[in-house]
């Protein structure tokens, strides 16, 4: 009896114990999710919080060269357009060359103005914040919250820009991808027709439903989704706007993140044009 309660107060012991590191603070939660204690989505959240800690701006930042940003000298009806078209709700605007951004555009600005109506865009920007390509993620999290700002500047060790990020990119780290009135609608397909020559196509899009609309014969042992045989031809997760061109179809990604592609672009090059699609 007494081996019996010497065994049972070390199992309580063990139970009881604080993990010592974050590895076993992760085995600890695991563990929990096997016994359904916690659920997957749950067990996603908490992992992208701690990975969080650990994470630099440099991981998840928007490069220099895909920036969205406007050019102060340029007249509203050049740089409305192109507000519009890329859909963001925030613009860096620069002037005299991208390493020189003197404040930020919000869209909705712009909703109390008309292309009638005179004005000067350095009149409605907002500063513009700037931060170093090693601050960590919780840390920006934090002054995104406390300072109720959405978007900053990252800057080199030369003070030159090296890429951008937002408060979404930050969030979509602890629970994933967060979609938009941009993104696909549930209800739309994952193959979406722009025109005769132009499609949209979701990532998740298996290997035999492309096959199937593409008239293509891809194998899907290997990789079961379209998004993973475009990373795959690449060699590398790409980013938003990168090319690449394969079997006759020329590639854009549409929509990427630090973990996985969620929609590209696909346009039919002209040796399959004649191609019968479904």
């Amino acid at each position: 009896m007494k081996r019996k309660r010497l065994k049972i107060g070390s199992q309580l012991r063990n139970l009881l114990l604080k993990p010592r590191d974050k590895k076993q603070l992760g085995d600890l939660l695991k563990s929990a999710f096997d016994k359904n204690m916690i659920d997957a989505d749950a067990l996603m959240m908490i992992e992208g919080v701690l990975n969080v800690s650990d994470m630099q701006v440099r991981d998840i930042m928007r490069p220099r060269s895909q920036i969205d940003a406007i050019n102060v000298s340029k007249k509203p009806e050049e740089f409305i357009p192109f507000v519009i078209e890329t859909a963001h709700t925030r613009f860096p605007v620069f002037e005299e060359g991208i390493n020189n951004i003197i404040g930020i555009l919000l869209a909705k600005d712009l909703l109390k103005l008309t292309s009638e109506h005179e004005f000067e865009i350095r009149d409605i920007l907002r500063p513009p914040i700037f931060i170093p390509e090693s601050k960590r993620l919780n840390v920006l999290l934090k002054e995104f919250r406390t300072k109720r700002n959405h978007i900053a500047i990252v800057v080199d060790e030369h003070g030159g820009v090296a890429g951008m990020v937002t408060i979404e990119d930050v969030l979509e780290q602890i629970v994933g991808d967060i979609e938009d009135e941009f993104d696909y609608d549930e209800t739309e397909g994952n193959i979406i027709e722009e025109n005769q020559r132009q499609f949209r196509v979701k990532a998740t899009t298996e290997i035999s439903d492309f096959n199937s609309f593409f008239a293509t014969s891809y194998e899907d042992n290997d990789f079961s989704t379209i998004g993973g045989l475009v990373t795959h031809k690449f060699g590398y997760l790409p980013e938003n706007d990168e090319k690449i061109s394969f079997d006759g179809l020329d590639i854009t990604i549409i929509r990427s993140d630090s973990r996985q592609i969620h929609s590209i672009q696909i346009n039919i090059a002209e040796a399959k044009k004649n191609v019968e699609l479904k």
